[in-house]
């Protein structure tokens, strides 16, 4: 059983329903290491998206690259003990994450879900008829954040943000640069507060940390990140803030305070390139804070964690006041040691 045994891609697996769970048990270590998200819709084919792009599950338990007459259908009745297996059979319980359309499991894989809204005084208080599951599964790789740390030469005091496309392995590295302060790799051991609004960097359960942030890591877990910080700020005297996903003006605000307080912050953003992230406002405004001294860029889906470049802040702000967008991947923006 070694060949399939993968402990993350199986423990995110447990949520799946058992007819088809059976089939992903079956798959082979390589293919399960690739995987990042199983994906489950009503009356659609099963698919797993990996690395190499994505395959659909057919019922003699293959992959293949696009679903034939073969192809295993989920059905109405697998989505909803899905569901029910995501939320230990306690929707209740879940109701606030439902609401937010995700629900994250033990290990922090986060699980998006997607069904019709249920409303209530015009706000949306829940979900229900759901029509589709996808899992995404948390990788805890072990030095993925070296190569930032050598990039920068294990200085990152300045303030970091981490821009990348989805499933380009942002929240990875995070937990990576949390464990290795935390635990003195580059230097001196750091105090780090970790704001994990959404469960996917700690992977809490029962209030214990699935995922190794180190020694020195204190976790404020499913705090909104703008409480977080400020409450990070006025009772764990951090060195370092990271979360992930930055980019509301309340969280602009508290990363604000955090400088003013001292505290180097490290946070992740969406954005498929240095032009697109330069376009966003919110990323704009959060470098503008000066919490930020570099920007790393990471490459994509297809190379998850590989970074292709780092920039300093302050040179990307300059060239957008001039107007130079369209250049802003050269050089002069001080890319470092990264090629």
């Amino acid at each position: 059983m070694d060949n399939y045994s993968d402990p993350r891609f199986d423990s995110a697996a447990k949520a799946v329903c058992e007819r088809i769970g059976k089939y992903f048990k079956l798959l082979p270590r390589d293919i399960k290491n690739q995987t990042q998200e199983l994906r489950l819709r009503v009356n659609k084919p099963v698919s797993i998206c990996c690395t190499g792009g994505i395959y659909f599950l057919n019922h003699s338990g293959r992959l293949v690259c696009y679903p034939d007459n073969d192809a295993m259908i989920a059905n109405k009745g697998d989505v909803e003990e899905c569901f029910r297996n995501i939320c230990s059979y306690s929707i209740y319980s879940h109701q606030n994450e439902i609401k937010n359309g995700f629900i994250t499991l033990s290990g922090g894989h986060r699980v998006g879900i997607s069904g019709t809204a249920v409303f209530h005084n015009g706000e949306i208080t829940g979900m229900r008829d759901i029509s589709s599951i996808n899992i995404r599964i948390a990788r805890e790789i072990t030095g993925s954040a070296t190569e930032l740390f050598h990039a920068l030469n294990n200085d990152i005091s300045g303030g970091l943000l981490l821009a990348g496309a989805p499933a380009s392995g942002k929240t990875t590295i995070l937990r990576d640069i949390a464990r290795q302060l935390s635990n003195g790799i580059c230097g001196d051991m750091k105090k780090v507060a970790v704001i994990d609004e959404r469960g996917e960097l700690a992977g809490t359960y029962m209030g214990v940390p699935q995922n190794d942030l180190g020694v020195c890591s204190d976790v404020l877990d499913g705090y909104p990140k703008a409480e977080g910080i400020m409450q990070a700020i006025r009772s764990l005297s951090p060195e370092f803030i990271i979360c992930d996903e930055l980019g509301g003006s309340d969280e602009v605000s508290a990363v604000k305070q955090g400088l003013n307080a001292g505290v180097s912050m490290i946070s992740s953003i969406h954005a498929g390139s240095i032009e697109e992230l330069m376009m966003r406002k919110q990323a704009v405004s959060l470098l503008k804070t000066g919490a930020f001294g570099c920007v790393a860029m990471l490459n994509g889906h297809a190379e998850p964690g590989k970074i292709t470049g780092i920039y300093k802040a302050g040179d990307l702000l300059a060239k957008a006041d001039r107007g130079t967008d369209s250049n802003l991947c050269g050089n002069s923006c001080g890319i470092y040691g990264v090629a």
